[in-house]
């Protein structure tokens, strides 16, 4: 009897204690902020809020974007481990702030595998040369036989230093064996706005970011830097095609938070995201800005990052190119 009546008050006890704690709120219960490690306009800009607006309209949550822009998308990167790793605060990364800016930037303040966990893979585009459609150059052969005439008569803007989209000049340069300048700008849009009136001859840019104004017949798309074409402009050749063999340049974009976000919050970020990319109007919206949605589980994703990681050091160092 004695021992039946001890088991009951602990089970009344236990029963108590749990009652008596805090349940943790849901998550999430306040705005989450998504950094846009770059400016307005460009093509992390255009998809970052692509995703905060469908997930304030489908998942009820506040996603608020906020644009931290400078120094080749690492100032935004450097903003978000700084915070505190709650899932309330997350980035817009791609490859050029991620895996390629730790190896051109001398004193950059975060390792991307260790300060950051991968929380879902949005979309992958492939770079594309571009020109004003008044410009001279019809084809990636007048641009090469151009520079060929008269060395670093060329000059093409990028949306800044240590971008991926840099480094596809870069490689070109050296895979055309030819001399054409670089002007980094500080994003895509304001490198846009100089090609448009021709105050740079050429751009490489990201395809989101070029594919408006290459709709509207302003801007003259001459290769793309990927393996293959691009769904978007199938009628535009690989930079490979026109005979640099194995040439592939493509770019990443995906959300991340800091290392140390509990792990259910990762979760249901990832699974809401996901549940986003595989909606028809979502991913007609994304192929529509010159991307394309590519789901993977938050796994396979950082070991995405972690591979190209290792990857562009090799790149980046046959490229010679560095940043103080």
């Amino acid at each position: 009897m004695f021992r039946t009546f001890l088991s009951f008050t602990c089970l009344v006890l236990v029963m108590l204690t749990a009652q008596a704690q805090p349940q943790a709120p849901a998550f999430p219960n306040k705005p989450v902020r998504l950094i846009v490690p770059f400016p307005p306009g460009g093509g992390t800009d255009i998809l970052s809020r692509l995703v905060a607006n469908k997930l304030t309209e489908v998942s009820k949550w506040n996603v608020v974007p906020d644009n931290r822009a400078g120094a080749g998308g690492t100032i935004g990167i450097a903003e978000l481990v700084r915070a505190a790793p709650t899932g309330y605060d997350m980035v817009m990364g791609q490859k050029d702030n991620l895996v390629v800016a730790p190896w051109l930037y001398k004193n950059l303040s975060y390792d991307p595998t260790k300060d950051l966990v991968a929380v879902a893979h949005v979309a992958y585009t492939p770079v594309v040369i571009v020109t004003g459609t008044g410009s001279r150059f019809k084809s990636l052969a007048d641009v090469v036989a151009a520079a060929k005439a008269a060395p670093d008569s060329v000059t093409y803007g990028s949306p800044g230093n240590g971008t991926t989209i840099h480094l596809a000049g870069e490689i070109f340069k050296t895979a055309a064996n030819i001399k054409i300048r670089h002007i980094p700008y500080k994003g895509s849009n304001p490198a846009l706005m100089d090609v448009l009136a021709g105050n740079v001859d050429l751009m490489v840019s990201s395809l989101p970011s070029a594919m408006a104004q290459i709709k509207a017949g302003k801007l003259r798309p001459l290769a793309v830097t990927s393996a293959r074409r691009s769904t978007s402009l199938p009628d535009v050749p690989t930079v490979a095609e026109l005979g640099y063999k194995d040439f592939d340049v493509s770019t990443w974009y995906g959300l991340f938070m800091p290392a140390g976000t509990p792990k259910p919050v990762v979760d249901t970020v990832h699974a809401e995201v996901n549940k986003l990319l595989a909606m028809p109007e979502m991913k007609a919206a994304i192929q529509a800005q010159g991307a394309e949605t590519q789901t993977m589980t938050a796994e396979q994703f950082s070991a995405l990052l972690k591979a190209d990681y290792l990857k562009w050091r090799g790149i980046v160092q046959a490229s010679g190119a560095s940043i103080e």
